[in-house]
């Protein structure tokens, strides 16, 4: 491997791992795990996106900001109205960070088994 090729790698690796800290930091809270949810089901204005919550806009419109800082959310404003949407592809690459390391955790639960069994009839 040219060294080129191996510093544009380590570049990718570092962009992905900076980008996946910012959206796992982004759902660490409550809050911002409750907006995600929300706008999975369509792009709604901050308005709507406040109603079950009791804070006050301003608060609101800082998690928001974090979110669309950490790349899962986008928010347009048009007139006096802000409307934000899911940006699945932040999601989609958290879910597969995530599903990478079950199926490496199940492949090692397996072979645990599998030990396990081998042991149970040596004895």
């Amino acid at each position: 491997m040219t060294g080129a090729v191996h510093q544009s790698i380590l570049s990718d690796m570092a962009k992905f791992s900076t980008d996946l800290d910012r959206a796992f930091s982004a759902l660490a809270d409550p809050t911002r795990r409750a907006i995600v949810s929300r706008l999975c089901d369509g792009p709604k204005s901050v308005s709507e996106l406040s109603e079950p919550f009791e804070l006050a806009l301003p608060s609101l419109l800082k998690h928001v900001r974090v979110l669309e800082q950490s790349g899962l959310v986008s928010s347009e404003k048009i007139g006096r109205v802000r409307t934000c949407r899911i940006e699945p592809d932040v999601l989609h690459a958290t879910e597969a960070w995530i599903h990478q390391h079950i199926s490496a955790w199940e492949k090692r639960l397996d072979r645990m088994e599998v030990h396990i069994e081998r042991m149970k009839r040596k004895n």
